[in-house]
């Protein structure tokens, strides 16, 4: 095994942490503070290849590994995990999703423009009585001969007010359960179709979080993503790689908490020397460089079995469980460290603490991982 990163990965970490240092972390607190959705940033993710890393250059994506990807999202999540996620998002479930399984007409009319960072995407799968049972949808896609009408809601979409294109899975044969379940292209502007208030979030505040409504929308047949029926199998295979960026979010933000928490701890006196030097302090750091350390080796072996075009569900759950449970401890330590700093906005790791808590939620819950990864060591 070989554990060096390439030149060229060492040059896309770099502008990755570039980026988060010099655009995303002014004005990062009052992003949060206010809600406030990062245009400007996410405009310019998009025209330095972020937005669409690892699709094919013919439709105007970056064409990197997914180790690049993990590399950037670890970057861009020690700073803003609202504008990683929008990332995620993009680049995980959406353009993933269109050019592995859409038509050339989808990848040249939607994938382009989404790759190209000029569009967002959303994908559409949650509701409020199917969540994680991605099999019990609500919404439906009935078949009119040349187009659905889709009726139903949505509920927790990234990007839902910010996005163009939507990737919705819909019920149209209800008499077939997850065979009877289809993936549709929805624009945005499309009649029928709106978008609800923005959700008021305990973290990642910066993203859009919405519920998606819609009432007797016409989707052309040609917006169906492969075969009729595939729509199920689109959203758990679309899955397994987002939670690769998931776990890469989750890792970043327990590797920016634990850098502010060591700097934090060689600055902060007590007892005339740097709390460093008390072994209180030395054990939670050792624990969390280690949780850290594994997390991402968790990660870069999910992104090498995809880039190598072997199964890697079960790696992806390994991942998204352990990271994000890293997450979570290793922002509560750094609060910790911080003591009654911690508890103030400006030196940022209660924000992380806030954005970590979702790292556990979404793209399955860590009881939902646990029962993917059961699946397949029980195979």
């Amino acid at each position: 095994m070989y554990f060096e990163l390439s030149e060229e990965h060492l040059m896309i970490q770099q502008a990755a942490r570039d980026f988060a240092n010099t655009e995303l972390k002014p004005g990062v607190i009052e992003r949060d503070e206010l809600q406030k959705f990062p245009h400007e940033q996410i405009k310019k993710l998009g025209e330095l290849g972020f937005l669409g890393m690892m699709v094919d250059p013919k439709y105007n994506g970056s064409g990197m590994d997914t180790i690049s990807y993990v590399l950037a999202m670890e970057e861009l999540s020690k700073i803003d995990a609202s504008a990683s996620v929008v990332v995620s998002v993009n680049n995980s479930l959406v353009c993933f999703g269109l050019e592995k399984y859409g038509s050339e007409f989808q990848k040249e009319k939607y994938l382009k423009p989404l790759a190209a960072g000029k569009n967002i995407g959303a994908f559409c799968l949650s509701e409020p009585e199917a969540g994680s049972d991605a099999t019990s949808q609500h919404t439906t896609a009935v078949d009119m001969g040349d187009h659905y009408l889709l009726n139903g809601t949505k509920n927790w979409i990234t990007n839902g007010g910010n996005a163009s294109t939507y990737l919705v899975i819909a019920q149209t044969n209800s008499a077939l359960r997850h065979k009877g379940i289809n993936a549709l292209i929805v624009e945005k502007g499309m009649e029928g179709f709106s978008v609800g208030p923005k959700e008021n979030k305990l973290g990642i505040r910066g993203s859009d979080t919405h519920s998606l409504m819609f009432t007797d929308v016409k989707v052309p047949k040609e917006n169906r993503i492969a075969e009729e029926g595939f729509g199920f199998t689109f959203a758990m295979k679309t899955l397994d790689g987002g939670r690769i960026g998931i776990a890469s979010q989750a890792l970043g933000i327990a590797s920016g908490a634990y850098e502010l928490a060591l700097a934090y701890s060689k600055e902060r006196k007590t007892f005339g020397k740097p709390i460093a030097a008390h072994q209180a302090i030395q054990f939670k750091l050792a624990d969390m460089a280690t949780e850290i350390e594994a997390a991402r080796m968790l990660c870069f072996k999910a992104a090498w079995l995809k880039d190598q075009g072997l199964p890697y569900a079960k790696a992806s759950s390994m991942a998204k469980l352990f990271a994000s449970d890293v997450a979570m401890r290793t922002t509560v330590e750094a609060v910790q460290i911080h003591g009654g700093y911690g508890f103030v906005k400006d030196y940022h790791v209660e924000r992380l603490m806030r954005d970590a808590k979702i790292t556990q939620i979404y793209e399955g819950t860590s009881e939902i991982q646990r029962m993917i990864i059961a699946r397949e060591i029980l195979k």
